[in-house]
């Protein structure tokens, strides 16, 4: 039996003000009840901080549901637990990749059923700043239709988007593993940190009824 030692953190940290997607708003994080304000609320020298946070579902590093996508398709709450924990992960590490988009071919020597691939192509080095969004590296159509026939469960990505956001709107890769009820998850870092095979995936976000994307503490187990 494999035993898992060490656990990466392969997700982005939320703050207030934090740019995840260009054009999307910013999360704004307030306080409800100050740890001032509850010291009359509880027992002598007993105090909480209750606070807010307003943000869109495409915040930080985040999972797409089908419902993300299509409005028949599953929501947050409706996703097995069983397609987010303890996947076996296999990384695709490109970061030497001559083109943007990846395609079928990378993906023909492995076996991939009941995975989660993750694509590391090192683009969140530049999270966060104004390069995030420009000429990012994305998975191709015909990429993602070969890990819908390969039968994956999830499929990762550390760029600002699985898909070419300068393709005039065409989102193949979304539309085609969402509507295959593939889980999808965007702007994942430290990748690097992963070997080829033999990690267990997990990203769970909250079960949120007619809610299609979330933040998720996204780790892997190595």
């Amino acid at each position: 039996m494999t035993q898992y030692r060490r656990v990466i953190d392969l997700s982005q940290t939320i703050f207030s003000g934090l740019v995840t997607y260009p054009g999307l708003p910013a999360p704004t994080i307030t306080p409800h009840l100050t740890r001032e304000e509850s010291k009359s609320h509880y027992a002598a020298g007993t105090e909480f901080a209750i606070d807010t946070i307003t943000m869109v579902g495409n915040t930080g590093t985040y999972l797409d549901s089908p419902f993300h996508r299509y409005p028949d398709g599953r929501d947050l709450s409706e996703i097995d637990i069983n397609n987010l924990v303890g996947l076996p992960a296999e990384v695709f590490h490109l970061t030497d990749a001559s083109e943007r988009g990846i395609p079928a071919e990378i993906f023909f020597d492995r076996e991939l059923k009941g995975s989660a691939v993750l694509l590391h192509t090192g683009w969140d080095r530049h999270f966060g700043t104004e390069q995030y969004g420009k000429d990012a590296p994305f998975l191709t159509g015909a990429g993602a239709q070969y890990l819908v026939d390969a039968g994956v469960v999830l499929v990762g990505i550390d760029s600002v988007n699985i898909d070419n956001t300068q393709s005039g709107g065409e989102r193949p890769a979304h539309s085609l593993l969402l509507r295959a009820g593939i889980l999808v998850v965007e702007h994942l870092t430290s990748l690097d940190q992963l070997p080829s095979h033999g990690a267990r995936f997990s990203a769970v976000p909250p079960k949120v009824k007619d809610f299609g994307t979330f933040p998720v503490r996204a780790f892997a187990e190595i």
